[in-house]
């Protein structure tokens, strides 16, 4: 199966929990995420399979993370007010490869019998001593 806006609309308003940012989407902008989140996956993974729902996971995730509040995070803004309502960003700029959900790993995982776990992305995480 070939990756389409169509197949993604119709697996993130089945098996996506926040779709919001993508249904709100125009279609070339879908098509923009769908690009970049197979190229990453596919950079990350080269070796690996990835099936379309493991775009589609990913690129729901993407939709959220670029949308038009978290883009301001993404360009380095740390902190802004709208209509005296303020916004306030943890950390800096996320990666693209940061963002791949575990979800998306489960599938690559499972279609190429491999557990990823976490493998090749690897993540800030606080911890208490």
């Amino acid at each position: 199966m070939a990756l389409n806006v169509f197949g993604a609309d119709v697996y993130i308003e089945s098996n996506v929990i926040l779709i919001e940012d993508w249904t709100d989407s125009d279609d070339a902008r879908k098509q923009r995420l769908l690009n970049v989140a197979k190229s990453t996956l596919s950079r990350v993974y080269p070796t690996y399979t990835i099936p379309d729902n493991a775009v589609y996971e990913y690129v729901a995730v993407l939709a959220t993370a670029f949308n038009d509040t978290n883009t301001q995070k993404q360009n380095g803004v740390k902190q802004f007010s709208v209509a005296g309502i303020s916004y306030m960003f943890d950390g800096g700029k996320d990666s693209l490869e940061s963002l791949i959900p575990t979800a998306s790993l489960d599938l690559i995982g499972k279609e190429n019998g491999v557990s990823l776990g976490g493998q090749g992305v690897r993540r800030v995480k606080w911890t208490v001593l």
